[in-house]
């Protein structure tokens, strides 16, 4: 563990419902519970939320990993990407008031009707955008936007994706597109449809895979390479492309080391949110949210992302979406 837990009482008269861990383990641990409602700092505002996205990232919490810098206070409340209405603003904030639609990140505390946030981690949610899909974008949609910039995307080239049809890929494969690259995806036989329609040439997963994709390379060959899938895809990456400078993971820390590989991060900011935010208004990057579950069934949800499978994102319905 690179951070440190803690147990704090509460602090805040008013109370909330929160999906929250009072310890590490399995789904079964995460719990729909009354919290405090947060109290803000000067530079922060308190957001209703709407919706949550539900993130890989948030299990491995829940199950005993803590992320660099993060501090795990028990009862603890997971989340990390939020859109919701703010309800109140810190003395210090001048850029947004009660009532302003927002979309949010931070490390922990968004699976809650009530989160307290940095000012400067809000990006306005344009009045286009639906609450699921705002929810549900920051934390795939930045770090598919990083990924491409830390690999040097550029017009013209040729990206292969392993895992194209989950969360991070959906967003890459847009967002590649976009700039003018051509995409190939793996993924299920059952996605293929699904990447076709967002631009990509689709490749199936299993025996004869390295075969599959050296045919849809053909002799444009492959310039960059996303790893969002596991299971050694970067073994088979480092046959296509010589440069590993230009090969990362966001899943396989350990075999990217050894390859000397990328590992890939969200290099998350108000700005790139927005950017995102922007993109989706005018309809030119769609967020999939395949399935939504209330607080009470936060551990379903947990379930569901940790099968593995699934097009798209996984989000929690708080407040009233429809709205």
């Amino acid at each position: 563990m690179s951070g440190t837990v803690q147990q704090l009482p509460p602090t805040n008269d008013r109370e909330m419902y929160a999906a929250a861990i009072k310890s590490f383990g399995d789904a079964k641990e995460l719990r729909a519970i009354e919290l405090p409602v947060p109290r803000i700092g000067p530079a922060e505002v308190l957001v209703r939320v709407i919706a949550a996205g539900v993130q890989l990232t948030d299990a491995a919490i829940r199950g005993g990993w803590v992320p660099p810098g993060a501090t795990i206070e028990f009862p603890q409340v997971l989340g990390n990407e939020f859109a919701g209405v703010i309800e109140a603003v810190g003395s210090e904030v001048r850029e947004f008031a009660a009532g302003d639609e927002v979309v949010g990140f931070r490390m922990l505390g968004c699976y809650a009707e009530f989160v307290a946030v940095p000012a400067a981690q809000l990006a306005r949610k344009p009045a286009s955008v639906d609450w699921l899909s705002a929810g549900a974008l920051s934390a795939s949609g930045q770090t598919a936007h990083t990924a491409l910039e830390r690999l040097g995307a550029r017009q013209g080239e040729t990206l292969l994706v392993h895992g194209a049809a989950g969360g991070v890929g959906t967003m890459l494969v847009q967002l590649a597109r976009l700039r003018g690259l051509r995409v190939l995806g793996t993924a299920s036989l059952a996605n293929h449809d699904y990447l076709r329609g967002l631009g990509a040439i689709p490749i199936a997963y299993g025996e004869g895979q390295t075969e599959r994709i050296r045919a849809a390379a053909g002799t444009e060959g492959i310039d960059l390479v996303l790893d969002a899938a596991g299971h050694d895809n970067l073994l088979t990456a480092v046959e296509f492309l010589a440069n590993r400078d230009r090969i990362g993971t966001i899943v396989d820390h350990g075999l990217a080391t050894s390859l000397g590989c990328r590992w890939i991060t969200s290099e998350r900011s108000a700005a790139r949110l927005g950017e995102l935010l922007a993109l989706c208004a005018t309809g030119d990057l769609a967020v999939t949210v395949r399935a939504t579950y209330d607080l009470e069934h936060a551990a379903d949800a947990h379930r569901d992302v940790e099968t593995g499978h699934g097009r798209g994102k996984v989000a929690l319905t708080i407040g009233d979406v429809t709205s």
